[in-house]
């Protein structure tokens, strides 16, 4: 009969092996089964191996507990594999080759197994029996006199807080309001990472996601209380099943200096009796077996172990920087943790000997010397003993244990500390060197990605967006981006983000309210304090009007939004420049909440990530600039507008082909000669872009100053031919179609026109007839001696001209064209229409004939003579 079950699924990378024997370990742990976890993980780690290794596919690990024992199953997808046949003879080959050991394992160790086939998975299982055993205690501590008893508050408070499968907080006993601040109602329903202060390095360690989807974890982590301060608590974590089958996560949590109340006893190796005894490993002997496979865990063993070795309040340790000129703060217990991690302290502290870390220092009374330790300054420690961590002589960390009574600590409390500290230095110094080895991975890959994204825009606030959320929260908590225009220009705030939404507006009002800062071109972060310190001031002015201390500034102020916001900026806040050819072009500001600090890698990184994000910034600056110039020099090449010709309707429509092109080589023009005439145009220069729209800008001009210097059709044309040609090598031919509009007493309108070469205009007569209104000559920009004539049109009421440029009529779509017949057939059905209307169905065909975007240039000029009104 099965109890409980628990099943995971690990992606097909060697590093989910380790994976898979944490979660088989943790669960049978759980569920109380010590006795076969050993030979449950040494069985899973060869299955699991098989799986994502050699058969290179995802596995799924399932373990099922029953009254007896425990059942686990390994699948993987790739039934097709071969193994061995179980014969007469149990025949599974060699053990010394690299597959079929995980078989030979489960008969030697298994009470029963065997492998299934499904279509699309191939199981292997393996049962594990209870050993019979008494009933009796299952595990106790030793007897310890009163004073070495672990120290608790005068009611030690346990905090229940239950999770669901979605991460959100389903239940919230009276112990966590109490410990918090947060009563139930205010709790319920959120997602628990909304309180939760994770020490956590994207990429280092196990994140607090992780956490609540194993099936039993313990640790250490923060909960930021109501009133904005993070308080530290000791976890444990149980994954179980309602009657329904839904997963969710029962977590204990308590203060962290009563971790004694929680936390499992170290499982320490009983050897059978009468074997001989083996040589113990110091570094075991101080850390405790299996030590912590990461960083932040065996830092945190380390400091709690030095702590009780030493009966002390308080422990710390700290890592030198690779210059060894600084030590960064990575560890602490019975301090503010949250406040002090990542805080920096120089090596050489002080002249004398004890204050340098690389020597042992004991100190007798802090409050003789104030500041020999920074690290416990204001803390209520008094007596401390520091040790150096070396390896091969250099020195790589610091690690010190503080009372809060004076005179604790002699020489030989620190000889103790310092042959401990020896046994930990070179697993502490490779652990380091490994987790930076990923950090410098993980940077490596995050600003390619950076640089990528940053590269495939040119917009200017598209980019700002983008160095925000890159930054937050993967770098900071929160991130704000301040711009200089000129070097006359004060910086702007242009862009702030938070993690948390709710916050950006708040934030966003703080800064608005202190001066930028400055616009310093030095390289590397600089600690700017005038954001912390505003935040300070409105929290305290808030409070104070609260108590009725002050007046209120108005209905909008919230004292909870005032004082999350300087919860917000509490922290360590820096500035990176932001520095592009040789010019300041604005700050990069990255901050932290309460009492936080940055790690060094992240600054180098968040250094690294502004140098490329000044020069995408300015590149956009450089970009919007141009195109601004070019816009507005494109539309001095398009007139400034349609005049008003009365008893005719006139509707233009315009398309340039590119990009970011405004007018091309298609130009229009209708614009007044004089009283009662008025002139229009509509041509095509050879070519389409810049080039093209140059000539366009010179014919357009010249023909509005000739027709208005009296010169006819033939004549201005002519002139127009010239000077292009005098143009040179720039000179491009050009097709134009050019007359002289008079509108007529009796509704009717005289046209006269000449056709350089251009499309023939189209007449639309009220029966629905279409007819060419010109005939064609010789195009501009060729030849020198142009004959060219004018030909006479008059459009009666309800008539329409219609004026296209080869855009229209050489739409293809393969080898078919829409041709000047085709133009005439979208005509035809334009009878009755207003000029916009007819203009419009033009353009409507032209879109429709092919799929894909127009490669050249357009324009199409429609006048229409409208009927007159019905009496």
């Amino acid at each position: 009969m099965i109890t409980a079950r628990a099943a995971a699924t690990f992606d097909p990378v060697g590093r989910s092996v380790a994976t898979a024997r944490a979660f088989v370990r943790d669960t049978l742990q759980g569920w109380g089964y010590t006795d076969v976890v050993d030979d449950a993980v040494v069985l899973t780690s060869e299955l699991v191996t098989n799986a994502v290794v050699h058969a290179g596919t995802a596995a799924d690990v399932l373990c099922l507990r029953t009254e007896d024992g425990v059942r686990v199953e390994i699948s993987d997808h790739y039934p097709e594999r071969e193994i061995p046949l179980q014969t007469s003879r149990l025949d599974f080959g060699s053990p010394d080759r690299e597959s079929g050991r995980g078989l030979l394992l489960c008969s030697a160790l298994a009470a029963r197994w065997g492998v299934e086939y499904t279509p699309t998975h191939k199981h292997v299982w393996f049962q594990l029996d209870l050993p019979e055993r008494p009933v009796g205690i299952r595990s106790a501590g030793p007897l310890l006199p009163t004073d070495l008893l672990p120290v608790a508050d005068e009611r030690v408070r346990v905090a229940v807080v239950q999770i669901d499968s979605s991460g959100s907080i389903a239940a919230w006993n009276d112990d966590a309001a109490f410990l918090f601040g947060h009563s139930a109602e205010q709790v319920t329903g959120k997602q628990l990472t909304d309180f939760v202060a994770w020490p956590h390095t994207p990429g280092t360690n196990t994140g607090i996601a992780d956490a609540l989807r194993l099936s039993r974890w313990e640790g250490s982590y923060g909960i930021r209380g109501g009133d904005g301060r993070t308080i530290p608590v000791y976890a444990s974590h149980l994954r179980v099943r309602d009657t329904q089958g839904d997963p969710s996560t029962v977590c204990l949590l308590v203060r962290d200096y009563e971790r004694a109340v929680l936390q499992s006893p170290v499982r320490t190796p009983v050897s059978d009796a009468g074997s001989e005894s083996r040589t113990t490993d110091p570094f075991e002997v101080f850390i405790g077996s299996p030590a912590p496979d990461d960083l932040d865990g065996l830092l945190q063993r380390t400091v709690e172990r030095a702590r009780d070795m030493l009966d002390a309040d308080s422990a710390f340790l700290l890592l030198a920087t690779d210059d060894e000129t600084e030590l960064e703060v990575r560890a602490t217990t019975g301090l503010p943790s949250a406040r002090q991690r990542f805080a920096r302290v120089p090596v050489e502290a002080g002249t004398g000997r004890y204050g340098s870390a690389r020597m042992p220092a004991v100190h007798e009374d802090l409050s003789v010397v104030p500041g020999a330790v920074p690290l416990l300054s204001d803390t209520g420690m008094r007596s401390v003993v520091t040790v150096p961590l070396k390896v091969e002589g250099r020195l790589t960390g610091s690690l010190g244990v503080a009372a809060e009574t004076p005179g604790r600590y002699t020489n030989e409390e620190a000889l103790r500390l310092q042959f401990a500290a020896d046994r930990i230095a070179l697993a502490v110094e490779s652990a380091r060197l490994g987790e930076l080895e990923r950090l410098r991975r993980g940077s490596l890959s995050f600003l390619v990605e950076a640089s990528d994204l940053l590269a495939g825009t040119l917009d200017r606030d598209q980019t700002l967006a983008l160095m925000a959320q890159m930054t937050v929260p993967t770098l900071a908590t929160w991130c704000a981006v301040y711009t200089i225009a000129d070097q006359s220009s004060e910086p702007y705030l242009s862009y702030v983000l938070h993690e948390d939404e709710e916050l950006i507006d708040g934030l966003k009002a703080l800064l608005s309210t202190i001066a930028p800062p400055d616009p310093v071109p030095t390289p590397g972060a600089r600690v700017w304090g005038a954001p912390s310190e505003a935040g300070h001031q409105a929290a305290l002015r808030a409070s104070m009007r609260s108590l009725g201390f002050d007046e209120p500034d108005g209905p909008g102020s919230g004292i909870r939004t005032t004082l999350a916001t300087a919860a917000a900026v509490g922290g360590e806040t820096v500035v990176l420049p932001l520095v592009a050819r040789n010019r300041v072009i604005g700050m990069l500001t990255l901050g932290k909440p309460s009492d936080d600090h940055f790690r060094q890698e992240i600054l180098e990184l968040a250094e690294d990530l502004s140098r490329r994000a000044a020069l995408a910034l300015d590149n956009a600056r450089l970009y919007s600039e141009r195109m601004a110039i070019s816009q507005s020099l494109q539309r001095s090449l398009l007139p400034p507008g349609l005049p008003d010709v009365p008893n005719v309707e006139i509707e233009v429509i315009y398309r340039a082909a590119g990009e970011g092109n405004e007018v091309g080589g298609d130009f229009y023009d209708v614009f007044p000669i004089r009283d009662g005439a008025y002139g229009f145009a509509i041509g095509d220069v050879c070519g389409t872009g810049p080039e093209a729209a140059a000539v366009t800008g010179l014919a357009r001009h010249a023909l509005r100053l000739l027709a208005r210097e009296g010169f006819g059709g033939p004549a201005v044309l002519e002139r127009l031919n010239a000077a292009i040609l005098d143009e040179g090598a720039r000179s491009r031919f050009l097709t134009l179609l050019y007359g002289e509009l008079w509108p007529q007493e009796d509704g009717s309108a005289l046209l006269k026109v000449v056709c350089a070469g251009h499309p023939l205009p189209l007449r639309l007569r009220q029966d629905g007839t279409v007819e060419a209104a010109a005939e064609p000559q010789p195009l501009l920009g060729v030849i020198e001696d142009l004959e060219l004539y004018e030909q006479t049109v008059t459009l009666d009421p309800g008539d329409v001209l219609l004026c296209v440029t080869d855009g229209v009529t050489e739409r293809r779509e393969g080898t078919r064209m829409l041709g000047d017949d085709g133009l005439a057939d979208v005509l035809t059905t334009c009878t009755g229409l207003t000029a916009g209307a007819v203009a419009g169905r033009v353009l409507r065909a032209v879109e429709r004939f092919a799929a894909d975007p127009a490669s050249d240039d357009m324009a199409i000029l429609a006048m229409r003579v409208p009927e007159p009104p019905a009496v």
